[in-house]
């Protein structure tokens, strides 16, 4: 009899355990190093991360709350799908590479709650990375709310992180913000709160022992706000946030809301090594593709000249306008960009004009606009051109007609739902016209220059104009500058508007020479607006001048070579035959850089540095049977070109 019941214990036991193990199912990357495990506990859903056989993320809670239904807890697991080996391969210009592959293993979760209501969330898990997102499998015509999302990333307590504060709806210059132009804190424990409520803003950056992290999210197709990481983050146990209720396109919605079923954006999770995590483009991968009605080749790449990062808006004049131009031909660059009051202090007709004078010298004209609207009180102009369809429509008809080739839009001020609207519907209608995209004072794209290839570039981070208005700013700039590589500008195009060579108005620049020209192939934008004037370049060598005349507009490809967030980068970068090997250093120290030429099938390679005294440039070429190791200085750089 006591052997029977002993039995008996074990056979419930074994059962118990089985029916444990069910509750526990795994995602492996296809090369095996990461594994996701979903589970419930409770009757709520988690997950975690394991990186090379250590944990990398530890118990982080998944689900939403609707207004008619509650997706967080007493959950229960219908079924779960078997992995799905996921294939695609894209070309995409604006990009750190040319060709891309995704490969990644794929399980769906279909989940019930108590009211028998249904969710699935569908998981992703590639050899650099982990992505997941919601779905509403129902059809229902009647409008649903999300009222909060509970999905959390919960790291380990020693986790140091890369963070940029979000600021406050309404605050700032003429009320803009939220404008993504906060300086990242640097290296601080998690957990830290964010300085205000608006919590922070992605990409974020983690170290964990071994293993970099990087949050982000993906996909936004206006049927959800952008969002953000809370203020708090008690035991390291990060939660997505919504926005602030004043981040709304006029009288419009900020939270999401929409009819089934219903996809919710992806919430991307690169992780690795601090290479993998940099070389990644899971910001891409997982966007949507262009619609077969935009042509990707009607909008050129390119860089551009630009008068007021300099001379500000009493350089919006005629006359200044066609030396830019003039200056934009000399270089060989594709573009002019003509910035704010152009339609006051020049006119239509005049810029008319002036189109047909750039287009005589083979440059393009770039058109400021405000993006209007009741979420600022910017006085710029124009003004109140673009916040319908049909104004649109018209602008955009006269700009192509005038042959303009883009627009620049300014101060958007906002992450919710509708105002994520009002930024494709411009997208989509600035394409019907031919017409190149580049917003500033701007939410972070978040792979949207792949959905639309017009978007060539937005700002969405603090920029070289902060550096012409304050000293602070310029001495800011190593340490920025050497962080932004491995956060904001990782996956999405970033107009910072880098590199000036000789001097700034009233400010005296950190940085040297050669760490200015090392910015262009450091940071990746579709179109780079440099901040060097005429009267500048004049000061250049010939060498440094032939360069910047000649330097790619995209990238067949691109290698992190050393670097730490916030201490230096060394990036290399591919188009066509050559390689561009760049530089910069955000410390006050040297820095000593040994590079593995034979990477590169390197015939020869020549380099443009700082001199001795640090405040111009030397040239020469590197001896590729015993090259030296290249030394930086304190705040310098160096770019190398190899054939």
């Amino acid at each position: 009899m006591r052997y029977k019941i002993t039995s008996i214990i074990l056979l419930l036991l074994s059962v118990t355990q089985i029916l444990k193990a069910q509750n526990r199912y795994e995602i492996v990357s296809p090369d095996k190093t990461l594994i996701v495990s979903v589970f419930l506990k409770d009757k709520s859903l988690f997950y975690t991360i394991n990186s090379n056989s250590a944990p990398a993320l530890s118990n982080s809670a998944l689900g939403l709350v609707r207004e008619d239904a509650n997706f967080v807890k007493k959950l229960s697991i219908l079924s779960v799908s078997k992995n799905e080996l996921i294939k695609d391969s894209y070309t995409l210009k604006n990009s750190k590479r040319l060709n891309h592959q995704y490969l990644a293993n794929k399980r769906v979760f279909h989940l019930q709650n108590a009211s028998s209501k249904k969710m699935d969330i569908i998981f992703q898990v590639s050899n650099d990375g982990v992505a997941f997102r919601y779905y509403f499998p129902d059809r229902d015509t009647q409008l649903k709310k999300i009222t909060e999302e509970k999905t959390a990333f919960h790291f380990f307590a020693s986790t140091k992180a890369w963070m940029q504060p979000m600021s406050v709806a309404k605050t700032g210059w003429e009320s803009t913000n939220p404008s993504y132009e906060e300086y990242y804190q640097k290296e601080i424990s998690v957990g830290t709160p964010a300085p205000t409520e608006a919590g922070w803003v992605y990409p974020a950056l983690f170290h964990y022992k071994d293993t970099w992290i990087l949050l982000t999210e993906v996909g936004l197709d206006g049927s959800y706000c952008a969002t953000r990481l809370k203020q708090n983050s008690p035991d390291g146990n990060y939660q997505v946030g919504f926005p602030d209720a004043r981040e709304a396109f006029t009288n419009q919605n900020v939270n999401p809301e929409s009819t089934l079923p219903w996809y919710t954006p992806w919430r991307v999770i690169a992780v690795g090594s601090l290479k993998k995590v940099t070389e990644s483009t899971l910001g891409t991968d997982l966007a949507a593709p262009a619609s077969a009605n935009i042509n990707p080749g009607l909008f050129q790449l390119g860089k551009a000249s630009w008068s007021w990062i300099m001379l500000k808006d009493n350089s919006i004049t005629y006359d200044i306008q066609q030396k830019y131009i003039d200056f934009a031909a000399d270089m060989k660059w594709e573009y002019c960009l003509i910035d704010v009051d152009w339609d006051t202090k020049i006119g239509y007709e005049k810029m008319q004009q002036l189109a047909s004078y750039a287009k005589a010298k083979n440059v393009g004209l770039l058109l400021w606009y405000n993006s209007a609207g009741d979420w600022n009180t910017v006085k710029y102009t124009p003004k109140n051109k673009l916040t319908t369809h049909e104004n649109r429509l018209k602008e955009f008809a006269l700009l192509q007609k005038m042959g303009i080739k883009g627009i620049k839009i300014d101060f958007f001020g906002g992450d919710g739902q509708s105002m994520i609207r009002y930024y494709l519907e411009l997208f989509e209608d600035a394409a019907k016209f031919g017409l190149s995209v580049n917003c500033h004072g701007a939410t972070l794209p978040r792979g949207w220059q792949r959905t639309y290839p017009n978007l060539v570039t937005m700002e969405s981070i603090k920029g070289m104009e902060f550096i012409t208005f304050d000293q602070n700013n310029a001495n800011e700039e190593p340490l920025h500058a050497t962080t932004i590589p491995f956060t904001r500008n990782i996956f999405d195009p970033m107009d910072f508007t880098p590199m000036n060579l000789s001097s700034i108005p009233n400010i005296k620049r950190k940085t040297t020479a050669a760490f200015e020209l090392a910015l262009p192939v450091i940071f990746q934008s579709g179109v780079q607006h440099l901040a060097e004037s005429p009267d500048g370049i004049a000061t250049v060598p010939a060498y440094v001048k032939s360069f910047l005349q000649s330097f790619p507009s995209s990238w067949d490809d691109t290698k992190l070579i050393d670097g730490y967030p916030g201490k230096f980068v060394v990036m290399a970068r591919k188009a066509g035959s050559k390689w561009y090997i760049a530089g910069i250093n955000g410390e006050n120290t040297d820095k000593i850089i040994k590079i593995d030429f034979s990477k590169f099938n390197a015939k020869s390679a020549k380099i443009i540095t700082d001199t001795d005294q640090g405040i111009n440039f030397k040239t020469g070429t590197i001896d590729l049977k015993s090259p030296s190791p290249v030394k930086m200085k304190p705040y310098g750089g160096f770019i190398i070109v190899v054939e």
